[in-house]
């Protein structure tokens, strides 16, 4: 049986388009908010490990300051971004191995005075 090229491109390509659709509208989801043990446990993260560098009230030392005020000039998703991967070449490390891309989003959020701490 020969088949039409656009069909037989169809039937071949549109399975695969199909599996993109769900990642991209979960991609664009909101990211859950910690539970309220959790968010306890990423401010005290925050103070503790990024206040070794960043200086115990984030207004610099090793690292730039990163209190609400010079946080709220970046992008959120830049900061989760650089909390999730740290900067290649710098002293700041990833901290993916301690925490979740949402939780780093919502470290984000409250590094930018937008989050309400509990």
């Amino acid at each position: 049986m020969r088949c039409n090229r656009s069909w037989c491109w169809a039937s071949a390509c549109l399975p695969a388009l199909l599996c993109l659709l769900p990642g991209r509208a979960l991609a664009q989801a909101p990211a859950p908010t910690p539970t309220p043990q959790r968010q306890q446990q990423l401010l005290r993260m925050l103070q503790q490990d990024c206040g070794s560098c960043h200086g115990m009230r984030l207004t610099g030392g090793l690292g730039p300051p990163i209190h609400a005020q010079a946080m709220r000039e970046l992008p959120r998703d830049s900061i989760a971004a650089v909390i999730y991967h740290g900067r290649p070449g710098t002293p700041m490390p990833p901290w993916k191995s301690m925490l979740s891309a949402a939780e780093a989003e919502w470290l984000a959020g409250v590094l930018r005075g937008e989050e309400v701490k509990p």
